[in-house]
């Protein structure tokens, strides 16, 4: 059961980590690729199409899920390729290597292709097994519009932060899915009987568990954001929090209290769901509410460079919170973000994410965006699938 496992604690220093080369295989448009990174900042330049965003995919595969654009896996094998793709790098953390892989291979005969992943060689039990080595932040265009589109986008982008904390969120949310989907099920059979009150008890246990960890989770990125540390300087302050009935009739209770809650809930609302056709009430209905706090103004109401710039401001928070509670410090995957940002938030970025001492990988079409960033920087020209050293 849930428990309060996401505090954050009282620690030396995270351990630096980083991907110290990176092979990709049938990826996207890279045929054959394997390239040394042996610094803590690199930077991709180069046309539109040119393969930056699929450089920066193939890092966000070494994660559980589907990766920064979420596509099918058979749609990432290169065009004309003949097996499936694999991405594998070498990870660095403190000193000690360790390589990981993950791939799409042929499946049994008559089966589809899957997804594999390797530890030092070996099979691992999942994609989950990868966060004990490396966990991955990103940003993308694509998201820009993460405050004013569905909810459900948000939730989908919660889940990812509380995952790279909490490496049992994943489990947690994908069995939370399968059992409203049974339950759904069996409301539209006419089932009424002991087969879904257990169901039912079961969804209840996870769905309270999976609430309490996005909650956690949204104290401690609501109070760093809220924090006037000088290495936030540049980024506004937010607030942020879960919206949602099921949500607030949890909240102040114990999680013992939150299940009995819902199960009887659930029993009660069996007429009013078979109707529907759905679950009325539960996580899968919460929201994440983001507002800027020194105009106590709705992100969805913001402007445009306020929204980019709170959300940025959010995924360093959430940066800052992973190097204390799992003792790593995150990748960073920002793509085409600087370009987005006024002069004095562009600096901000780049001072704040040397501050994190973490890996950052940068992308964009001009190059002198990135004149000013601090310390030593890789600099690859990205050009049909190939990296040239600059």
């Amino acid at each position: 059961m849930w428990n309060n496992s996401l505090a954050v604690p009282r620690a030396p220093a995270p351990d630096s980590v980083a991907i110290r080369s990176l092979t990709l295989t049938d990826f996207r448009n890279f045929w054959s690729l394997s390239v040394a990174l042996d610094v803590q900042t690199v930077v991709l330049t180069g046309p539109n199409g040119a393969g930056k965003t699929n450089f920066l995919e193939a890092i966000s595969l070494l994660t559980p899920g589907r990766g920064l654009r979420r596509a099918a896996f058979e749609e990432i094998v290169r065009t004309g390729a003949a097996g499936g793709w694999a991405v594998a790098a070498l990870i660095a953390r403190n000193g000690a290597e360790t390589r990981i892989g993950t791939g799409l291979v042929d499946g049994a005969p008559g089966e589809p292709r899957v997804r594999k992943v390797r530890v030092n060689g070996a099979p691992a039990a999942s994609a989950d097994d990868l966060l004990e080595y490396l966990r991955v932040l990103w940003l993308t265009p694509a998201m820009d519009g993460l405050f004013t589109g569905p909810a459900s986008e948000r939730r989908r982008f919660l889940d990812r932060l509380v995952l790279t904390l909490d490496p049992g969120h994943g489990r947690r949310a994908r069995d939370f899915e399968r059992l409203l989907t049974q339950r759904n099920r069996l409301l539209a059979e006419g089932n009424d009987g002991g087969w879904l009150d257990a169901l039912e008890a079961e969804l209840a246990a996870c769905a309270v568990a999976l609430a309490l960890a996005r909650a956690e989770t949204v104290g401690l990125i609501s109070t760093r954001m809220s924090e006037p540390a000088p290495e936030a300087a540049g980024f506004p302050r937010g607030r942020i929090a879960i919206a949602g009935e099921f949500d607030r009739a949890i909240f102040g209770r114990t999680a013992a209290e939150a299940e009995i809650w819902y199960r009887d809930t659930l029993r009660a609302q069996r007429p009013a769901d078979r109707m529907a056709g759905r679950t009325l009430e539960g996580p899968h209905r919460s929201d994440l509410e983001v507002v800027f706090a020194e105009k106590d103004m709705p992100a969805a109401l913001s402007s445009t460079g306020e929204q980019k710039a709170l959300l940025v401001g959010l995924i360093l928070a959430h940066a800052d919170i992973i190097a204390k509670i799992s003792g790593m410090t995150p990748v960073l995957l920002l793509d085409e973000v600087a370009a987005h940002l006024d002069p004095v938030r562009r600096a901000a970025l780049f001072a704040r994410v040397a501050a994190l001492g973490g890996q950052a990988f940068m992308t964009g079409t001009d190059a002198g965006l990135f004149d000013r960033l601090p310390g030593v920087a890789a600099h690859f020209c990205v050009t049909d699938g190939e990296l040239v050293s600059l």
